[in-house]
């Protein structure tokens, strides 16, 4: 019987510029490549999967995915061409309770990673806008945050953001067995080095690194082990996909990252830690609310502040107050973010003798106040008397901050100072700081930061007219690559 077209697989066949029969000879190529010489794939195949929605046996949709993966420089899922195969009884719930399984999120991990690491090269940028909202937490994930049965319903498209295609990740080439204490404590180790190497330069250096790391963790988790260790694997898988997911956001791979960060309320989830899996929901929501989306960032904060619990230690209610902070910054809501922001440092100041995890320890004094300072420099657009306020924040964090070697934090911080004094009316000034954002553009690899300083060259261009500010614009366009170069 005939069923619809699958309008995701025709979607992205449209951009490979292929004919059907150079499709059917490359899943043909790539499966005998892959040990999978029995695949006969021709034409009027693909023509059945793209007209009529049919959806073929493993391992093709494995093999498509690694395909178009590599045609798009970006990681294609399974489920981005619509071929998982989802059961046809049972309810929703049920269906959301198999998703959840830790062998299942294990699965997810290794495909999605492994998919990433098979790009020759970095992968496209992604454009922003087309970023999910709240839909991007899935229905199983968003049930045990909230305690809400999601109701599926014709009028509202099923959460869809990353899910199991099952089958063996593309990329092992051996078959990982289960860990000890101590291998799980230099896996530990390793993200404190590579969080340590993100602080410093930017995602675009080691980002590879850690999604080699994070599938290995992955593939370990397909092993049992007892479970105080399987909590601290899927702890590690956690962090370092919300790492992957931040690094992937700094160089510009937005859809990517937002999986990453799924990923990691997923697998923290796993571990039955809600702080960490409502932290990794807020950073979904940062990232919608760099590209401008507060109300959208606003509902999953929601979300996080639901999976974290009422009972959530004083540091995490502190880090998310100021994400929901920035999110009413954005919408103007000047008293929203006085509220937020002064529950936020009441609640820092009461946690700051209290040992803290591994994920929340970066959010230490000086990313309270360099947070603070993009909140009160968000809302100076709205309202100036915020402008002050950001002055006084991010110089703290500046003088903090100072020899930590932290230099893209450090760029941020002047992009910030510089805005503020453009938003201000003092143009010499904000001159001084968007010099020292200059100094050190050249050694980050971080497509946010280019970002932020073309938010601030924006601000500039009402004062364009004074021969140094002109001077100035033309050296922020030539230090910036052509991709990310602002309009004049």
């Amino acid at each position: 019987m005939s069923r619809e077209p699958n309008t995701r697989l025709a979607d992205l066949f449209a951009l490979t510029g292929w004919s059907k029969g150079e499709l059917a000879r490359l899943v043909n190529r790539r499966g005998a490549a892959m040990g999978q010489q029995q695949l006969s794939t021709d034409t009027s195949r693909v023509r059945r999967w793209i007209e009529q929605g049919e959806i073929p046996r493993d391992p093709v949709p494995r093999v498509l995915a690694a395909v178009f993966t590599e045609r798009l420089g970006r990681v294609v899922s399974i489920e981005d061409l619509g071929l998982a195969r989802h059961r046809r009884t049972g309810t929703a719930l049920a269906q959301c309770a198999e998703a959840g399984k830790p062998e299942r999120t294990a699965e997810i991990l290794t495909e999605f990673t492994g998919m990433d690491l098979m790009l020759n090269r970095r992968g496209q940028l992604d454009d922003g806008s087309t970023l999910a909202g709240a839909d991007v937490v899935p229905d199983s994930l968003y049930t045990w945050l909230t305690g809400e049965t999601v109701a599926r319903t014709a009028a509202r498209a099923p959460r869809t953001m990353i899910s199991g295609a099952g089958g063996r990740p593309l990329l092992d080439v051996y078959e990982p067995g289960p860990v000890g204490a101590q291998e799980v404590e230099s896996l530990e180790l390793a993200f404190e080095v590579f969080r340590s190497w993100d602080a410093s330069r930017g995602g675009g250096l080691q980002r590879k690194a850690v999604i080699g790391q994070l599938n290995e963790v992955g593939g370990l988790l397909t092993h049992p082990h007892p479970p105080e260790l399987a909590r601290r694997l899927w702890l590690v898988a956690a962090n370092l996909a919300s790492l992957a997911g931040w690094m992937s956001h700094d160089v510009g791979l937005e859809s990517a990252a937002q999986r990453y960060f799924v990923i990691s309320a997923q697998a923290a989830r796993e571990a039955g830690d809600r702080e960490r899996a409502g932290e990794s929901v807020s950073r979904c929501a940062r990232q919608l609310l760099h590209h401008g989306r507060g109300a959208e960032a606003l509902e999953l904060m929601r979300l996080a502040r639901a999976g974290a619990g009422p009972g959530m230690a004083p540091r995490t209610r502190a880090m998310l107050n100021t994400v929901e902070a920035w999110a009413h910054a954005t919408l103007g809501n000047t008293s929203e973010v006085h509220r937020l922001l002064g529950e936020a440092e009441d609640c820092f100041a009461a946690d700051l003798d209290e040992p803290q995890p591994a994920w929340s320890r970066t959010f230490n004094e000086v990313e309270l106040n360099g947070m603070s300072s993009l909140v009160y420099r968000t809302l100076a657009e709205h309202d100036a008397a915020a402008g002050p306020r950001a002055e006084q924040h991010v110089r703290t964090s500046m003088r903090l901050r100072a020899d930590q070697g932290q230099e893209r934090s450090g760029a941020l911080d002047h992009v910030t100072l510089a805005a503020v004094h453009w938003i201000g009316g003092e143009p010499e000034a904000a001159q001084e700081q968007a010099e020292e954002v200059l100094a050190k553009i050249g050694a980050l690899s971080s497509h946010r930061t280019w970002d932020r300083l073309e938010q601030m060259y924006r601000l500039s261009d009402r004062y364009r007219s004074l021969p140094a500010v002109a001077e100035l614009r033309e050296r922020i366009r030539a230090a910036v690559p052509p991709a990310r170069r602002p309009a004049e």
